[in-house]
């Protein structure tokens, strides 16, 4: 009779924009939105992830779709706790399967509220033991970096709500700097150019949809163009836009230059000794905004390194998270 454990190992990359979950020995089965729908009259929870995408932005005055994290931390302790453990039921197929441990990523400049908060929102949902792991130290790991060698690597980690800038040698973070700025902020500045400059009002999940299609961070040749339905911010009525590429760039030029100048601001604080590491192995791109049209290209231009976007830049953190997961005791020194 084969065996049958009633225990699960669970690794979470909790962000404000998607969650990603690990389930140890299966890997990444589970990506979707950090999103709840709540109903405000008897404050039920209606759904969750992706299942309270489709409500976004179209809810009556009784339902209400909330984001829980905002700028990488909990915002919302309840409904954080509430995200977590439904996403968790989605992946748990054994009958009365319990978490036996979980692993969380969290920004690198999280306060110890902060880091209680997660940990408090991890055992809620019925995790017996939390570990806690910084954003960027797992997406180097995710990427295959050797962290543990005397060697320094220099990560960028653009999520939803943060961007996490790591140089990172022999196990721990030399410095860091986490800044909150990341694809939500790029989203509500394609909201506020549109409104301004075209008197257009959308939501923002044609923000999202304008940034994956047509973002760029750079010139294109040719440059794109997208169709786009909006409220006309005068009258009110529906209206028809195009977008181009060249919008975009000028509507996200501001955030963009915070990613770069805080990225300049970490390595002018790197150990010259690591410097010339980074200068040799390049910086690393990771999270959603790597995804970005020319962000490498941007980042390259402004620092003169040479700056790589990682295979599958999105899953990044989940994996390294996950690959902690599998060995918890080979990286008991990097946990937080």
């Amino acid at each position: 009779m084969p065996f049958y454990s009633l225990n699960t190992d669970v690794a979470v990359d909790l962000g404000t924009a998607n969650t990603l979950v690990y389930v140890k020995g299966q890997g990444i089965v589970l990506s979707e939105a950090s999103i709840v729908a709540v109903d405000r009259q008897t404050n039920k929870v209606l759904a969750i992830g992706n299942d309270a995408l489709p409500m976004h932005e179209k809810t009556h005055r009784k339902i209400e779709t909330v984001h829980p994290l905002k700028d990488g931390v909990i915002a919302d302790f309840e409904l954080a706790e509430q995200l977590i453990r439904g996403l968790i039921r989605k992946v748990q197929t054994g009958w009365l399967k319990t978490i036996r441990q979980m692993v969380i990523c969290i920004p690198s400049g999280t306060t110890e509220v902060e880091k209680r908060a997660v940990r408090d929102s991890a055992e809620h949902a019925g995790a017996r033991k939390v570990h806690l792991i910084a954003e960027p130290m797992a997406a180097a790991i995710g990427i295959g970096l050797k962290v543990h060698e005397p060697i320094g690597n220099m990560i960028v980690d653009i999520g939803g709500g943060t961007t996490e800038i790591a140089v990172i040698a022999l196990n721990g973070i030399v410095i860091d700097q986490s800044i909150r700025t990341g694809g939500n902020e790029i989203d509500a500045a394609i909201l506020a150019y549109l409104k301004y400059y075209h008197n257009l009002i959308i939501g923002q999940r044609t923000a999202e949809r304008i940034k994956r299609e047509v973002g760029s961070a750079i010139v294109m040749e040719p440059e794109l163009e997208l169709f786009i339905s909006g409220q006309d911010s005068s009258s009110g009525m529906p209206k028809v836009h195009t977008i181009t590429s060249e919008d975009v760039r000028t509507a996200i030029s501001s955030t963009v230059s915070n990613i770069t100048s805080a990225v300049m601001a970490c390595l002018e604080a790197t150990p010259p000794e690591l410097g010339a590491d980074i200068l040799e192995r390049g910086i690393m791109l990771t999270g959603g905004g790597a995804l970005l049209k020319g962000m490498d290209v941007i980042i390259r231009n402004r620092v003169d390194l040479p700056v790589h976007t990682a295979d599958d830049p999105f899953t990044a953190v989940a994996r390294g998270t996950g690959k902690v997961l599998e060995n918890v005791p080979a990286y008991s020194d990097i946990l937080l």
